[in-house]
């Protein structure tokens, strides 16, 4: 079975978010931010994971731009992260790439599902 790209690295993405959220947490006592990051970082995969098993058109394409918006947000909490110095900046820019990526792809998925 062909890998699902979008599958994989909002999976991978989601286990780096899980372990920023156990960094802010602990080191920082950080408990506000560190959740609302978790909680935006992780659902992207899950509504992805929710649309791969979508069983309709309109359903597939619910569940994707919920999971672009969610990205958006997560890509929101990394820069606010970032700036008020809750983490290093070199961090910052990974997951910052890493999310980049994923809206494209996100986008792209959307752009073939749009209502015409």
């Amino acid at each position: 079975m062909k890998e699902n790209i979008i599958l994989s690295k909002t999976y991978d993405f989601a286990l780096r978010i899980i372990e920023v959220y156990k960094f802010l947490s602990s080191e920082k006592k950080e408990y506000t931010l560190s959740k609302q990051i978790l909680r935006s970082g992780t659902s992207i995969g899950a509504n992805s994971e929710e649309a791969a098993g979508s069983i309709s058109k309109k359903d597939f394409r619910a569940k994707f731009f919920i999971a672009y918006k969610e990205a958006r947000e997560t890509h929101y909490w990394i820069r606010l992260l970032r700036d008020s110095k809750f983490i290093d900046i070199d961090l910052a820019n990974s997951l910052l790439k890493d999310i980049d990526e994923i809206m494209k792809i996100l986008g792209a998925i959307l752009k073939t599902v749009s209502p015409k």
